[in-house]
């Protein structure tokens, strides 16, 4: 997802789509493990997306005190 996108979310909305990409990498890292993963960039990918959700919801959380 893009940083605009996670931008006009509410924070209620970062942290489902945090939860949910943690969950993503979590299943990417079994397959990984399984040796089921083709593309391991996937990990890489989402493992960032993870951050760039995670800083944005700091951002909002820090403009609403």
């Amino acid at each position: 997802m893009k940083t605009a996108e996670l931008r006009q979310k509410d924070v209620a909305g970062l942290q489902t789509e945090v939860k949910a990409l943690q969950k993503a990498h979590f299943n990417l890292r079994m397959q990984k493990a399984t040796q089921q993963l083709n593309n391991t960039n996937t990990l890489r990918q989402t493992r960032r997306a993870i951050a760039r959700a995670k800083t944005i919801l700091a951002e909002k959380q820090a403009a609403s005190q």
